[in-house]
């Protein structure tokens, strides 16, 4: 099982707005996301934006590919694109890059 983690920054004006849409998620995309292999996702944000990611899944790149494929998931990165500073054009998902791990417990 893979553990990932990336960071991406949510705008300063659009930080309550961005914590309303995330109360409640679409239920066609919490299905997507389960169907596609993220699981233990986790998004953690902090009172400046910064915006924390975390998920667990068999192989990344597939899960990536999984949700990329899904009508749902076009038109929720559609929506929430100007939630995000420094996408430099890619959508939200693209713009994920994940961390490196140095450490764990487990």
């Amino acid at each position: 099982m893979q553990r990932v983690c990336f960071l991406l920054k949510v705008r300063a004006d659009r930080i309550d707005a961005y914590r309303e849409r995330h109360a409640a998620v679409w239920p066609e995309m919490l299905q997507a996301l389960s169907a596609t292999g993220w699981h233990n996702y986790s998004l953690f944000l902090r009172e400046d934006g910064l915006l924390v990611g975390y998920l667990e899944t068999e192989d990344f790149g597939a899960a990536r590919a999984g949700m990329e494929a899904t009508d749902v998931n076009a038109r929720w990165q559609a929506e929430m694109a100007p939630f995000f500073e420094s996408l430099d054009g890619a959508g939200p998902d693209a713009a994920m890059k994940p961390l490196t791990e140095v450490f764990h417990l487990a």
